[in-house]
């Protein structure tokens, strides 16, 4: 796994539903060429299939396991929403303020997966990139990549 690069950071972002945020971590993964177009849908589909909304404000998008012929190298993206997105319902909020966007290889996803629910579940951790003000500051204090 190679250090977080500052073009798979995306600060100040909104989205107006967790689709569109959902999309947008696949899209940042399209680009920086670590998957297949396809992988977005997939990632969409994981989502209903079980949520990726995480607690503690994170939501952690990733495709199905049908979906691994799709990742060519494993990647990650940050994307910080300062205002949230919805992951739940609207009679059962799951607000997530920070997404990460994940694409593994054989187990390289477990261990993304795992290497950013322990980081997490620290809330100083998602309250220091929640109000990152710069990419440099989320690249210090994010101890995953």
């Amino acid at each position: 796994m190679q250090k977080l690069s500052f073009d798979m950071i995306e600060l100040n972002q909104s989205f107006t539903t967790k689709e569109e945020a959902i999309r947008y971590c696949g899209k940042k993964l399209v680009e920086a060429g670590c998957v297949d177009e396809a992988y977005i849908d997939a990632m969409v589909e994981r989502d209903a299939m079980l949520s990726v909304y995480m607690g503690n404000f994170i939501a952690i998008p990733h495709g199905t396991d049908e979906a691994k012929k799709y990742v060519k190298k494993s990647c990650i993206c940050v994307v910080q929403v300062p205002d949230g997105v919805n992951f739940g319902t609207e009679e059962d909020e799951k607000i997530a303020t920070v997404l990460f966007g994940i694409a593994g290889v054989g187990e390289d996803h477990l261990q993304l997966v795992q290497q950013i629910a322990l980081y997490c579940s620290d809330m100083d951790n998602v309250v220091q990139l929640a109000d990152a003000l710069s990419k440099e500051e989320v690249t210090e204090n994010l101890a995953i990549a």
